[in-house]
């Protein structure tokens, strides 16, 4: 798999794991040792793709990336419990979707030598940071309890 696809794969499988979860009872998934809801899920996919695509950016811009400050699983707010519908489904694939063609558009014509640079002892390439990325679909299966 190409490096530009591993990013709209991740984003397929999240949203194919999330179509399962309309009709969701409103009951958290526990699974290491974090609660989970659809919208808590959605949130930490999305949180991590802007995190790492800002990271890209200031990174080809010469920048310093800026640290997040999300809360991250470890916090599920009052919003992640609401009902979980059809619209929201539909508002998440057109959110992930996007963000995944940020990626293509921006990796696209990067040569290999800018994707392997590491900038650091302690910094990871750009490449290494897209199949990181990639990970967010643990944040499906989470919601699953399976990741």
């Amino acid at each position: 798999m190409e490096l530009v696809d591993v990013i709209d794969t991740a984003v397929d499988e999240v949203l194919r794991t999330a179509a399962a979860w309309l009709g969701w009872d409103g009951r958290p998934v526990r699974f290491e040792g974090n609660a989970w809801t659809p919208h808590k899920s959605l949130r930490r996919v999305t949180d991590h793709l802007i995190d790492h695509l800002a990271e890209i950016e200031c990174r080809l811009a010469g920048l310093d990336p800026l640290p997040d400050h999300w809360h991250g699983r470890a916090v599920t707010t009052h919003a992640g419990f609401a009902r979980f519908t059809e619209t929201d489904l539909e508002e998440a694939a057109s959110r992930l979707t996007r963000l995944a063609v940020s990626y293509r558009a921006r990796l696209h014509d990067l040569p290999a030598a800018t994707l392997d640079e590491r900038t650091g002892p302690d910094t990871w390439t750009l490449r290494e940071v897209v199949h990181h990325v990639a990970g967010v679909t643990y944040y499906a299966r989470a919601m699953a309890g399976d990741a």
